[in-house]
């Protein structure tokens, strides 16, 4: 094992830095991994416990070798990132503490990866910033609105359970929803991620109390895809039970340089499901 893939964990790529949000000075946290001239950001979903490192450290290793910088965000309220309740659009905060931190960083341009929470910021930033982004690539997210799914979905549900009762009941039925094969997850990995959990009460009552103030944290901008011009992957599970897949079809449809692929076998995690072919297409989509 080199050097450089040995200090690949999560304590040794820990960094932290402050931006301004409205009135508020915020320490946001990240993982800064390889020195690539292009930068790749990453961007977690939105449920309890998620990091950057949770949601994408099976992704982490390939794209360093393949000579990119890989930035990994903690949202503001998530994980080691300073608390906040949300009153508006969950989207647009992340799109500006992402550019918050790109400033911070001195990165003016990157590739943006999101998983649900995260592939709706990544579009909000893309619609605020369309400069400041090379490629998209969007997973089980970026836009609101099935046409066939009543909301809230059935993993939806469960995740806001979890949020009020986070208990490690609660937390198996939303795994055994949130990923198609739950039988990979063990004693060991739920256990963690119910530590990380319990370990920022402040993070779930703060994420209830925006629910209440503001319960459309994600507004449908289906309207205004047409907006981004950026090339854009969108990658779907078929099987996601959190948002549905029409929600990929709306992506393609909208997005003026799309393309869509779909996981059979595949719940709302595809790049921790699929993690070797996820890798192969994201490297050859960033090439």
């Amino acid at each position: 094992m080199t050097d450089s893939i040995a200090a690949l964990t999560d304590a040794a790529t820990s960094r932290f830095v402050r931006i301004r949000e409205g009135d508020l000075d915020l320490q946001v946290h990240y993982n800064d991994a390889g020195q690539g001239a292009e930068t790749v950001v990453m961007l977690h979903g939105s449920g309890p416990g998620a990091s950057g490192w949770a949601n994408f450290h099976r992704n982490v290793l390939p794209l360093v070798d393949a000579g990119y910088r890989i930035v990994l965000l903690d949202m503001p309220g998530w994980s080691k990132s300073d608390p906040i309740v949300c009153t508006g659009s969950r989207s647009d905060l992340n799109a500006r503490a992402l550019k918050g931190t790109m400033d911070a960083l001195g990165i003016d341009k990157a590739h943006l990866i999101g998983n649900s929470m995260g592939a709706h910021s990544a579009v909000a930033f893309a619609l605020a910033h369309p400069g400041r982004v090379g490629k998209l690539v969007l997973m089980g997210g970026g836009t609101s609105g099935s046409q066939f799914v009543p909301a809230p979905t059935e993993g939806i549900k469960l995740i806001n359970a979890l949020y009020r009762d986070p208990t490690i009941e609660n937390l198996k039925r939303m795994m055994n929803v949130f990923i198609y094969d739950a039988s990979s997850m063990t004693e060991e990995l739920f256990k963690a991620r119910l530590d990380n959990m319990l370990a920022r009460r402040d993070h779930l009552d703060n994420f209830v109390r925006s629910l209440e103030a503001s319960p459309n944290l994600y507004p449908d901008v289906g309207h205004r895809l047409r907006e981004i011009a950026t090339p854009a992957l969108v990658i779907w599970g078929r099987d996601d039970r959190f948002v549905p897949m029409d929600i990929g079809l709306r992506l393609l449809w909208g997005l003026q340089r799309a393309r869509l692929h779909v996981f059979s076998r595949c719940g709302h995690w595809a790049q921790w499901e699929h993690a070797d072919e996820f890798n192969r297409m994201v490297k050859d989509f960033l090439a």
